[in-house]
């Protein structure tokens, strides 16, 4: 057989044909080229209006979340002091979120994924204002505290399978990885901002209350913060509120107890959604250090709100720059032995965190547990919505939403109690291990799961019929 013969230089020819017989120079200007684009296909989904007004809900909404939870923790601690009053702060948010994640899941396939998540969000506009105004009038204790944290973990059980199931609907399935990553963009975005301007709305006020009372500034801080978290809410309303997405494939079964456990059906079904989704729940509901942000920046760290806002923000510091860097270098190889090292990760950073006390190596410890906890949280999401029918998005969404509900919430009462008993340190050092000892479980465990090579497949872009 003759030898190749190199081939005319072609300009015009594309990037992938040119690269195999170029000169040496060839394969710099294909990565230029692969990296526009990529830029081109991120600018394409920003322009896209839906998208846009997608993420900027998902932007404004966490960040509401996130300055309202900095300012409910200080405010519990600074009522009473206790851990385990922290930790009912979760709990509180877990219980509603549990009984209500089968019948949302429900709701969501029924009605139109906008309007579900449109009620959700002014439900949580008329909560944060509540508390601000009930706050600044000195009428707010444990027992309000409590009892609005029940309300609002009811709201978020239909708001995050309202929120997932509706961006299939925004753009199209071969571009949803992408998306996906841009999306967790503005919550790490959000995650970040929050919690630091809460805490200096909060650390503020002194100068705004001219009492300059411990109590008084409490109150003129945290109602500050509440406020502001109901103007966010407001304005992800108004951006859900113009969205115009696909129609969705609907179920019309009436409520029953197989329609509304068909969700928990098919992820027990589908194994590696079912592994990957129970990692999440298990090394979170053991790793995570939230709850007790407030003991270690006061106690342990010695400093105030404007450090508890830098520690809530340093995990979203980690896992913002992580989605950056997976909106350009989406993980499309060894997805298993990604998910499962980025977990590992994630123990061993709390570990570090427990042990620390230094503020500063604290805040890295947290900015990587973070950047770890991205991979998991992109692989996972992007299974769940590839693997799923769309009729079926609603109720595997809500069966998502519940696992992690019950990783945060769950986990913030468990770290609350287990701290009641062990310490702050001691809860969060053998979370960490508790999370490595998870993740060596699970590879014997879901072999499927740790095998899995390719993130998107064939047949994850055919998901399977449901059973509704």
């Amino acid at each position: 057989m003759n030898p190749p013969q190199p081939p005319s230089p072609r300009p015009h020819l594309p990037a992938d044909a040119v690269d195999t017989a170029a000169p040496a120079a060839a394969p710099g200007h294909t990565a230029l080229a692969e990296l526009a684009e990529e830029a081109r296909a991120e600018v394409t989904l920003l322009r896209h209006p839906g998208f846009r007004r997608f993420w900027l809900s998902r932007l404004s909404s966490t960040a509401a979340g996130q300055m309202l939870m900095v300012a409910l923790g200080w405010q519990m601690y600074d009522l009473t002091a206790s851990a385990w009053d922290l930790g009912l702060v979760g709990l509180a948010q877990f219980v509603p979120a549990l009984l209500l994640a089968l019948p949302a899941g429900h709701v969501v396939d029924r009605h139109p994924r906008q309007r579900v998540l449109a009620g959700v969000l002014l439900a949580q506009v008329l909560v944060a204002t509540l508390l601000s105004v009930a706050t600044a009038q000195g009428a707010l204790g444990r027992g309000g505290v409590l009892a609005l944290s029940m309300v609002l973990g009811a709201a978020r059980a239909f708001q995050m399978p309202a929120s997932q199931a509706l961006l299939p609907l925004l753009v199209e399935l071969a571009v949803l990885p992408r998306a996906l990553a841009l999306s967790s963009v503005a919550l790490q975005g959000a995650i970040i901002a929050g919690p630091a301007l809460g805490g200096a709305l909060y650390a503020a006020g002194s100068w705004l209350d001219a009492s300059h009372t411990s109590a008084g500034t409490a109150a003129a801080g945290a109602a500050a913060v509440y406020a502001m978290s109901a103007l966010g809410f407001a304005i992800s309303l108004w951006a859900v509120w113009g969205l115009r997405p696909r129609p969705a494939q609907q179920h019309k079964e009436p409520a029953s107890l197989a329609t509304l456990s068909a969700g928990l059906g098919f992820v027990w079904r589908q194994k590696v959604v079912l592994g990957a989704v129970s990692l999440d729940l298990f090394a979170v509901l053991l790793g995570g250090a939230t709850a007790l942000l407030p003991i270690f920046a006061r106690d342990i760290l010695a400093t105030g709100p404007q450090g508890l806002g830098l520690l809530r923000a340093a995990p979203a510091a980690g896992a913002l720059a992580m989605s950056l860097w997976l909106a350009r270098r989406p993980i499309e190889r060894h997805t298993g032995a990604w998910l499962l090292g980025s977990v590992a990760v994630f123990g061993l950073t709390m570990v570090a965190f427990g042990l620390s006390r230094w503020f500063w190596l604290s805040l890295a410890a947290l900015a990587v547990s973070g950047a770890a906890d991205m991979v998991s949280v992109v692989i996972r999401q992007t299974l769940v919505q590839l693997e799923t029918p769309d009729a079926m998005r609603g109720r595997v969404s809500a069966v998502n939403g519940l696992f992690i509900g019950a990783s945060n919430q769950l986990g913030e009462f468990e770290s609350g109690a287990t701290a009641a008993l062990l310490g702050p340190v001691g809860s969060v050092v053998s979370g960490g291990i508790g999370t490595l000892l998870v993740v060596l479980t699970w590879i014997r465990l879901f072999p499927a799961l740790s095998r899995r090579d390719r993130l998107v497949t064939p047949d994850s872009r055919h998901p399977p019929t449901s059973q509704q």
